[in-house]
């Protein structure tokens, strides 16, 4: 049971900091600081090298700047700079295509009272652009301002690792930011190309962090190389052997993708052994009993 501590209460705008990592936003930056707009004591923009007006539309919402070396891609080194140089008691962290749901603020406010080691996660609605709807995750973007809340990952960079390894909790919140993609098909397959190369690079560094393997097999799967996705899952159920969700995913993987029943009934079996009564898990076991009952047929 864990027991939450209130203290005085601390009020926006006064005990938050936005923190952003941006390269020429020009386009997007004005719309994401107008949706926080009086929610936020300070603002500290790290640059990446902007060649555009990025800077300057910073500079005129009053942003903290600071310029940031790229040469070598490190966006958690990028983001944790800007986290050392924040000076409220919480930080907010968005990039320059989000945008905070003015509504949210009140959740906000009421968790800024809370002195409990925990990262929030934020209801991150997806827009691309040409879809009919949009998708949903959670992303952990509001925690206390502390020196070991730090991102890890040179790229899909997260501080979730770091908050759980000195004890503290992930909660989820009503909080809702909207996440609008506008590059195109092309553009996006090049960043999940040079995603892919760093990644290498890193699992290559440490070949013990396992979460960099979720998520390369995760760019494999949007570049439609479902052959090395699925390596990549069998690899990390080598690492994980315990984890269950690791079988269900790899499973999913060798049933839709190589098309391989006998061994995805495996999987979803040892994902079952692990968690007993796991739906999902359950619901693909019954999909591949009516495939061959049909083939019987």
């Amino acid at each position: 049971m864990v027991v939450i501590i209130k203290q005085e209460m601390l009020r926006l705008p006064d005990a938050l900091s936005l923190c952003m990592l941006v390269k020429n936003e020009e386009r997007n930056l004005p719309r994401c600081l107008e949706s926080v707009k009086g929610f936020v004591g300070e603002i500290v923009i790290v640059d990446t090298g902007s060649t555009d007006e990025t800077k300057k539309i910073a500079s005129n919402y009053g942003a903290k700047v600071l310029p940031f070396d790229f040469g070598f891609v490190d966006f958690a080194a990028a983001r944790n700079y800007g986290i050392a140089n924040a000076k409220a008691p919480w930080i907010l962290v968005l990039d320059a295509d989000e945008t905070l749901d003015r509504a949210s603020a009140w959740v906000i406010d009421k968790l800024l009272g809370f002195n409990e080691p925990a990262g929030y996660f934020l209801e991150r609605h997806n827009h691309r652009l040409g879809a009919a709807s949009s998708t949903m995750d959670y992303v952990v973007r509001l925690f206390p301002n502390r020196p070991d809340f730090r991102y890890r990952g040179r790229v899909h960079e997260t501080v979730d690792g770091s908050i759980l390894g000195v004890g503290g909790r992930l909660r989820r919140t009503e909080i809702r930011i909207d996440h609008n993609f506008a590059s195109d098909a092309e553009s996006r397959r090049r960043k999940n190309l040079w995603y892919v190369q760093i990644l290498k690079e890193e699992i290559t560094a440490d070949p013990s962090d396992d979460t960099r393997l979720d998520f390369l097999a995760a760019e494999y799967h949007q570049l439609e190389m479902y052959n090395e996705a699925t390596e990549v899952a069998e690899q990390i159920t080598r690492m994980r052997p315990h984890d269950a969700r690791a079988h269900l995913f790899v499973g999913t993987y060798h049933l839709i993708y190589q098309h391989d029943p006998v061994r995805a009934r495996a999987d979803f079996n040892q994902a079952l052994k692990l968690r007993p009564g796991y739906a999902e898990a359950e619901s693909f076991l019954k999909l591949i009993d009516e495939q061959e009952r049909l083939i019987e047929r």
